[in-house]
């Protein structure tokens, strides 16, 4: 069974390529999605990679290393929490 991981605190030039190298040698990486702006296209400086194994070896190697000056935040990926929105809920004078 595949995990997915979450990858904060990451440089802003790193790709997905770059970010499937450096968790493969840890393990199997299935998919790696590095997360962007929806209006500038720009990364966000965070990224989802699923493994099919070696996850915790990942985590325990990679979290809290310092790469290209800034140092990664990696974790299991929790799941996403319901923020509300959708609009209608204004309230009227």
């Amino acid at each position: 069974m595949s995990q997915k991981l979450y990858v904060g605190n990451m440089p802003f030039s790193m790709t997905e390529d770059s970010l499937k190298a450096l968790f493969s040698e840890h393990g199997e990486v299935e998919s790696v999605a590095i997360i962007t702006d929806r209006e500038t296209g720009r990364p966000r400086g965070f990224a989802f990679v699923e493994m099919a194994s070696g996850a915790q070896e990942a985590i325990n190697s990679l979290n809290n290393k310092e790469v290209e000056g800034r140092t990664l935040n990696v974790n299991e990926a929790r799941p996403r929490e319901n923020r509300g929105g959708g609009g209608g809920g204004r309230s009227r004078w």
